[in-house]
């Protein structure tokens, strides 16, 4: 089952990330360790597309480092 973009959300903001706004359905999600902003769009209940899956799997792993 695809993951939710709750889900993403709620994984970017456990790591420390926060929302600072968007238009529409898109929100940013910045971290001071990460250098690119996270952007997901969608609603809360939408299946996650596979790039913005990779795009907060990548994040998170630059975070580690």
């Amino acid at each position: 089952m695809p993951r939710k973009i709750r889900d993403l959300i709620a994984e970017l903001e456990r790591a420390g990330f926060v929302d600072r706004g968007g238009k529409g359905s898109h929100r940013n999600f910045v971290h001071a360790k990460v250098q690119k902003p996270v952007t997901i769009s969608g609603q809360l209940g939408d299946d996650a597309k596979h790039y913005q899956v990779r795009a907060v799997r990548l994040a998170l792993k630059e975070l580690k480092k």
